[in-house]
């Protein structure tokens, strides 16, 4: 597997990272552990999840994902293996969200412990939190980073202009910068980060791992019409937003790429990610050994540029 470097950090990862958002929720634990014997057998080594994941779930109280996750490297004995990205920030009780320097600490350390590790490769902030100075988040994360418990980190869901401060209060205070964006990006969702945050990443050689690069299943031909939203538990909200006349026209081109290569319309979309020169890994999640198939294929998908620009044309 040819392994990528995440902005300037040294963390070299796979061109594919697997989504840990579903375990816990639409795959228990026995199906997760079979997605990930199956991710990490294949060669790919990059794992992401979130404290919070699934507090959404009914009954729910969020690090159900890192719990699994946790429960896997003890059991698989492969944690040496692995590049996993966890995230700090978003409310996972009553009073335990944001940036805030307490909120880190404690927050890094319940996330060390439901994985199972002594440290995280990667610490996302899960979104931004203008309530708390830069300066102070980016401290928090030095602290952890100077006693070993985490060794690289990246900004989630941030604009480019927030991102940009961000860096600059780095550079003049010698606090760690964020050295990986996860911006919501794929072939349907495009405008957003190509308008001003992909620019930034380039000049400032920040890593890109795109999540939603699937656009939540949609791009992988599961969607094509209303009734088609009763297959998960997320198919209302993806066919409401993505079943239209330009949802159409791409899974048209995937299709049509897609017998070309043989290759399924998930695998194309994900290689078309793949290949853009600013992205550094898409996240995508599975819930069963067939999905995983699909998802490292697309590492070995090399699509020609009559492909992209296919690609591009009906996603435009």
């Amino acid at each position: 597997m040819r392994l990528r470097t995440l902005g300037r950090s040294t963390l070299r990862v796979a061109p594919l990272c697997l989504g840990g958002n579903v375990f816990g929720w639409t795959a228990d634990e026995a199906a997760s552990f079979k997605v990930l014997d199956a991710f990490v057998g294949a060669g790919l080594n990059f794992i992401d999840t979130a404290d919070v994941y699934s507090r959404w779930v009914s009954g729910h109280q969020g690090g159900e994902s890192e719990t699994i996750i946790g429960n896997w490297f003890k059991r698989s004995g492969r944690r040496n293996d692995v590049v996993i990205a966890t995230k700090v920030g978003m409310e996972i009780a009553p009073g335990k969200k944001g940036l805030s320097r307490t909120h880190i600490m404690r927050a890094a350390e319940d996330s060390l412990r439901r994985l199972q590790t002594d440290h995280i490769d990667l610490y996302f902030s899960h979104m931004d939190d203008a309530s708390v100075p830069l300066d102070e988040t980016l401290s928090a994360y030095q602290g952890l980073m100077a006693a070993g418990k985490v060794r690289a980190i990246g900004a989630s869901n941030y604009t480019a202009v927030r991102l940009a401060e961000a860096l600059e209060v780095s550079r003049k205070a010698a606090l760690p910068r964020y050295e990986v964006l996860q911006p919501h990006y794929n072939l349907y969702d495009r405008s957003k980060y190509e308008s001003a945050l992909e620019a930034l990443c380039l000049a400032q050689h920040i890593g890109v791992v795109a999540y939603y690069a699937l656009a939540s299943g949609f791009l992988s031909g599961k969607y094509r019409t209303p009734a088609d939203a009763s297959k998960s538990a997320r198919g209302k909200d993806v066919v409401a937003k993505y079943l239209n006349e330009r949802g159409l026209k791409i899974l048209a081109a995937l299709d049509d790429v897609g017998h070309r290569y043989n290759a399924s319309p998930a695998t194309v979309a994900l290689a078309w990610e793949i290949a853009r020169p600013s992205i550094t890994a898409p996240i995508a999640s599975a819930t069963s050994e067939d999905q995983v198939k699909e998802l490292v294929a697309a590492t070995q998908l090399e699509l020609d540029e009559a492909a992209i620009e296919q690609l591009n044309a009906a996603s435009n």
